[in-house]
C-alpha cells in the first residue's frame, strides 16, 4: 500500500507545499500522536526520536531525523499560553514522535531546523485547540512554521476493509464538508469557527473520525491563522480521499 499512486502523490504535495514556503526560523508541530491533560511542549535540546508505530518494515525504525530542538522557542510557546490563560508544561525528556519526523524528512531532509513539538490535550476538545492556536497567533510574525501533522480522514478500520459506494459517499461528503469550511472565503470567522467547533456534526464526521486527535491539529492552525485556508491539497491514499490546506 505504501508504494500506490496516492502515497507519492501525497509526498508530491509535501513536496510542492515546502517549495511556497520561505525557510523558517524554526518549526512548531502539533502532533495527532501525542496527547496530555494539558499543552505540552518538547523543551529539550536534542530531542531523541520515537517510534511509535508498529507492523511496519524494519527501516521505518532506523529512520533518522536530528534536528536539534528549540528550548527559547518552547518557553516562548509556554509563555504565550500562560498569557491567554492556558494552563501548560514544559517536557525536556520527550522525544520526537513520528507526526514530526515523518512529514519534515520529506520537507527539510537535512534536519538543520529547530524543532518543537506541542501535544495535544486529552479532552480532545475542539474549542480549547481553537483557543490554544489563537494564542500562539504571534508566532506567524516570527518566521516559525506550523505544522498540525495529523489526518482529514482516519478510521482505520475503514482504510483496511473493502471499499462500498456508502463509504466512498460518506468519505467524500465529510471531505466537501471540510473543504468549504477550512477554504471557503465566503465564511465569516464566527461561522468558520461554529463549524469547526461542531464539526461532529458534518456529514459522516465519526465515519470519518471515531476519534477526534487526527482532526484537532488542524483546529490549532486554524486558530494561529483566523482566516479561510489560502490553498487547499486534494489526494487520495489507500482507496480514501483526503486533503491538506495551506494558510
Amino acid at each position: 500500500m505504501l508504494g500506490d499512486k496516492g502515497h507519492r502523490n501525497m509526498i508530491n504535495i509535501i513536496r510542492e507545499i515546502t517549495r511556497t514556503l520561505a525557510k523558517p526560523r524554526a518549526i512548531l508541530v502539533i502532533s495527532a500522536h501525542w496527547e496530555e491533560g494539558k499543552p505540552t511542549i518538547t523543551s529539550g535540546a536534542s530531542p531523541a526520536l520515537i517510534y511509535d508505530y508498529y507492523g511496519f518494515p524494519k527501516e521505518s525504525y532506523e529512520i533518522e531525523y536530528s534536528a536539534p530542538g528549540s528550548p527559547e522557542l518552547a518557553n516562548k510557546i509556554f509563555n504565550l499560553l500562560e498569557k491567554a490563560g492556558i494552563d501548560a508544561k514544559l517536557d525536556n525528556r520527550r522525544g520526537f514522535d513520528h507526526g514530526l519526523f515523518v512529514p519534515l524528512k520529506l520537507m527539510y531532509p537535512n534536519a538543520n531546523i529547530p524543532c518543537v513539538q506541542l501535544s495535544l490535550v486529552d479532552s480532545l476538545q475542539p474549542e480549547e485547540h481553537i483557543q490554544i492556536g489563537k494564542a500562539l497567533a504571534d508566532l506567524r510574525q516570527e518566521n516559525i512554521l506550523v505544522i498540525g501533522s495529523g489526518f482529514s480522514f482516519h478510521n482505520l478500520k475503514e482504510f483496511f476493509a473493502p471499499s462500498t459506494k456508502e463509504a466512498r459517499s460518506m468519505n467524500e461528503s465529510f471531505e466537501q464538508w471540510l473543504i468549504d469550511t477550512c477554504s471557503n472565503s465566503q465564511l465569516t470567522e464566527a461561522e468558520r469557527e461554529h463549524r469547526l467547533k461542531n464539526w461532529d456534526s458534518a456529514p459522516a464526521a465519526r465515519f470519518c473520525h471515531p476519534r477526534a486527535e487526527h482532526l484537532l491539529p488542524l483546529h490549532v492552525c486554524y486558530g494561529v491563522a483566523g482566516t479561510a485556508a489560502k490553498r487547499v491539497f486534494e489526494f487520495e491514499i489507500m482507496g480514501k480521499m483526503a486533503s491538506a490546506y495551506l494558510w
